[in-house]
């Protein structure tokens, strides 16, 4: 956990892509649930935002 954190600090490409991926994922799952209305209604700019953070984040360097 703290290689995650060194990692997000130090602005490296793994912990940022593996957070976008998490938010995109999040996105994905707001989007199919059937029960929690707001939660559907921001499952697209959740889903854009975690895209969007995932292409700024493949331009950050590899980790040390």
């Amino acid at each position: 956990m703290k290689g995650f954190l060194t990692g997000l600090m130090r602005l490296r490409r793994g912990p940022w892509e593996m957070l976008a991926t998490i938010i995109i994922a999040l996105g994905v799952f707001m989007l199919m649930q059937p029960f929690v209305l707001w939660a559907f209604t921001y499952s697209f700019i959740t889903t854009l935002v975690g895209t969007v953070m995932f292409i700024i984040v493949s331009h950050f360097p590899e980790g040390e």
